[in-house]
């Protein structure tokens, strides 16, 4: 359904970025696929000091609309690989949730059902892709976040998982995880036959 294509463009040679989009049509049109261009977006990363202006993408002789931010995956990837679009977009969806949250308060449910309720709601659009993101997110994002958990935590009446507690679980849980995976067969060391 969605397809991404990344490609490298080093010296300024674009040619081998421009041939994997070619190579990508072609194949779309070889398989009776069609690309949607309207749909399509191009985003450049560029750390030089001096950005150059980049000539636009045609596909099929469409251009192809560029864009600074993009949703890939639930998450806002900024050009620049800040965290700032995605931290307003997590804020604003648990902002909404809040408000469910706040009206169950009123309707006195117990305080261990609000808790399952901002768990499976909020905390979770709070955790999405933590261990990616919180590292390397602004101060300013953070307290952002976490005003998001006391304002919840206001609303239930209890104490919850800071940010930072939650994103300390995740990486734990995640390198424990990763440790108990058996490791791909080539990284395996072989142990030399036997000489004798």
């Amino acid at each position: 359904d969605d397809t991404t294509v990344v490609g490298l463009i080093s010296g300024g040679d674009k040619a081998a970025y421009r041939d994997e989009v070619l190579k990508l049509s072609e194949w779309c049109f070889a398989n009776y696929l069609a690309l949607n261009i309207s749909k399509t977006k191009e985003m450049v990363i560029d750390y030089r000091r001096h950005r150059a202006d980049h000539t636009p993408l045609f596909i099929n002789g469409y251009c192809v609309e560029r864009v600074s931010t993009f949703k890939f995956l639930g998450t806002h990837i900024a050009e620049d690989l800040s965290w700032s679009a995605n931290t307003s977009a997590v804020v604003k969806k648990t902002q909404q949730r809040l408000h469910f949250l706040r009206v169950l308060r009123k309707n006195s449910l117990e305080e261990k059902l609000l808790v399952a309720f901002y768990r499976s709601t909020i905390k979770s659009v709070l955790a999405y892709c933590i261990t990616v993101r919180y590292a390397v997110c602004s101060a300013a994002d953070r307290r952002a976040l976490q005003r998001v958990i006391k304002t919840a935590q206001k609303i239930i009446g209890c104490p919850l998982p800071s940010l930072e507690d939650i994103s300390s679980s995740r990486c734990l849980l995640q390198s424990q995880e990763n440790n108990q995976r058996p490791l791909p067969s080539w990284t395996v060391p072989v142990q030399p036959p036997a000489l004798w």
